[in-house]
């Protein structure tokens, strides 16, 4: 699940979390990692909600 919110702290980030646990924190304008750890498949999801502008 990708949970963001509008009004959030910078820098513009997003929550992934699997099973009610949170994976990775990723901050959208830098492309790294503020908490957790990233695998290809969440950065390639991430990717398309940024290219559908979901994100």
């Amino acid at each position: 699940m990708f949970v963001t919110w509008k009004g959030d702290h910078p820098p513009r980030h997003v929550h992934v979390y699997r099973d009610a646990t949170l994976v990775v924190k990723w901050d959208l304008d830098n492309r790294t990692a503020m908490k957790g750890v990233a695998s290809r498949r969440i950065l390639a999801l991430i990717a398309e909600l940024e290219a559908e502008g979901e994100l």
